[in-house]
């Protein structure tokens, strides 16, 4: 049986939906079946992502019944892509999300779910049709703020909260280190991924940065991130000695703590 992952922020620009296709596509280098599934209803992106610009069928056929969700699945590569409609202003009700996705576990090891960065049905839809939530943000103030707020909702429903993805990180002193944004949520971070331009240029090019540039410092982590969802055995630390050994990031102790917790 597989699993649904919803991935959620409630501050746009933090790259949530680019997360879902590199985390996807790493997932998938695993020999795992996996779906990505596009519910900003209303701001749908996920298929410009993967150059599907304006599919004849999607998740907003499904929720309105004038489809079958086979019928709104498109494969690229090693992927397959639910998309929602950019043009459909159909009245749909979000919340049946979870009815037309839970047989699918059946078919797929894994289900990302892309949300909407606003706090209303489409997020909710979202958290209720995820067996577990990963949180993106980035590491600032502004952002934080939705961060807490996101992760007090996902709480308040009871929805599993896996970890935060802190992305787009720069590794500057005017950013929140890591530490300090794990405590203030109160949930451990899984993965940090630097800021890298390539991430644009792999956009340009309708496939995932970690099809892009695999070799990547950003595309080494989210196959760790992957590899420890799937319970892959893999070298946790590259520990360096210089003066004494080097203590490892906390991302990579969590990663550690999860498979442990998981999978033995």
């Amino acid at each position: 049986m597989g699993k649904i992952i919803g991935v959620i922020s409630l501050k746009g620009g933090v790259g949530k939906t680019s997360v879902v296709g590199a985390l996807g596509a790493a997932l998938a280098g695993f020999n795992k079946r996996v779906l990505l599934v596009d519910a900003n209803f209303s701001a749908p992106n996920l298929g410009l992502h993967f150059n599907i610009v304006d599919p004849e069928v999607t998740l907003h056929h499904v929720l309105d019944r004038t489809a079958n969700i086979g019928q709104a699945i498109y494969k690229i590569d090693n992927l397959d892509i639910l998309p929602a409609s950019i043009f459909n202003n159909s009245n749909i009700n979000y919340l049946k999300l979870r009815d037309h996705l839970s047989p699918l576990k059946r078919k797929y090891d894994y289900i990302l779910v892309d949300s909407s960065p606003t706090l209303g049905d489409e997020t909710l839809a979202v958290m209720l049709a995820s067996d577990e939530i990963f949180v993106v943000t980035t590491p600032d103030h502004p952002t934080m703020s939705t961060t807490l707020k996101s992760v007090k909702l996902a709480k308040q429903r009871g929805t599993p909260i896996t970890g935060l993805v802190i992305n787009k990180v720069h590794n500057k002193n005017f950013e929140i280190p890591t530490g300090h944004v794990e405590d203030t949520a109160e949930v451990p971070v899984m993965a940090v991924i630097p800021h890298d331009v390539n991430v644009l240029r792999a956009l340009s090019e309708f496939t995932p940065s970690t099809s892009y540039r695999p070799n990547s410092n950003g595309s080494v982590e989210f196959r760790k991130l992957a590899a420890t969802l799937v319970g892959e055995k893999y070298e946790p630390f590259r520990v360096k000695r210089m003066f004494g050994w080097v203590n490892p990031p906390r991302e990579e102790i969590n990663r550690v703590i999860f498979y442990k917790s998981v999978f033995e």
